[in-house]
């Protein structure tokens, strides 16, 4: 029998409409994080991009309905807290947050070349997973999520 496992990514909405492609590559990442995981013979039930506190409410009964096992948060770029805990306190399952970059390093050369500050922003978006961790796992302080076993 497999293991059921939740995957989520976490975002910020207001980001989608002001950088071009920058959800598109994050999906794109959080798909390849699925197929990897399902490599190792789980079974990935993927709540899709969280964005916002009312996704949030939904990503959770989808998963509890689910009834995963585990959850992987992949935190795609910088994300509120009010997009996780939400989720946290109602799956009920421990929750491993995946603070992946899609490179080891950004190309500086070629991100200062870029010479349009919208398209920087953009693409250190996609590369700014570390960004939310401190805000997320401070969270984790919460008595609700010391109770998730």
């Amino acid at each position: 029998m497999k293991i059921k496992v939740g995957l989520m990514g976490v975002g910020l909405d207001t980001y989608w409409g002001q950088f071009a492609g920058l959800l598109d590559h994050l999906t794109g990442y959080q798909n390849e994080i699925s197929r990897q995981i399902a490599g190792f013979g789980a079974e990935v039930i993927d709540a899709g991009m969280v964005d916002n506190p009312i996704r949030a409410r939904e990503a959770a009964a989808f998963l509890v309905s689910q009834e995963i096992e585990l959850l992987f948060l992949y935190i795609s770029t910088y994300a509120l807290s009010s997009t996780v805990l939400p989720v946290a306190q109602k799956v009920k399952v421990p929750v491993i947050l995946l603070n992946l970059q899609p490179l080891a390093t950004l190309d500086y050369a070629a991100f200062n070349k870029l010479n349009d500050r919208g398209k920087m922003t953009g693409l250190w978006l996609e590369h700014c997973q570390a960004c939310s961790v401190p805000e997320i796992a401070v969270s984790s302080t919460v008595p609700e999520l010391n109770t998730i076993s």
